[in-house]
């Protein structure tokens, strides 16, 4: 894409697999500020930048309200204290996500072991 490159809010939907109503959203929680001309909304690379952190925020777990935090620091305070931020966040999803990991083992462990258990009470 080139640096100057706008998309309209059909192709950001498409490029990022969102429906309308999820991009409708991300504008009015202020995630995203698109340009308008007329009723037409136009996605600067900028906005586009900040749909990736976005949808990587959300695939790494992380709430809209946390994302929208972060993106807001990155414009008020810059890179360092960003960094610094997303490390705590990061270190405290990766906990999350670790503990849910190992709670679906256990589930998985007892629901092989039940399941185990009813085929020998079959045969």
């Amino acid at each position: 894409m080139a640096s100057n490159e706008r998309l309209s809010f059909k192709e950001m939907c498409a490029a990022f697999d969102v429906t309308p109503r999820t991009l409708r959203y991300y504008e009015y929680i202020e995630l995203l500020s698109p340009e308008k001309e007329g009723r037409s909304r136009f996605y600067t690379p900028r906005e586009i930048g900040r749909m990736k952190l976005i949808m990587r925020g959300r695939r790494f777990g992380f709430s809209l309200e946390e994302i929208r935090q972060w993106l807001e620091m990155y414009d008020q305070k810059g890179t360092e204290h960003q960094m610094k931020v997303w490390l705590e966040m990061a270190d405290r999803q990766l906990d999350a996500l670790r503990k849910q990991r190992d709670e679906l083992g256990r589930t998985i462990e007892e629901l092989q072991s039940l399941r185990d258990e009813t085929v020998k009470n079959l045969d």
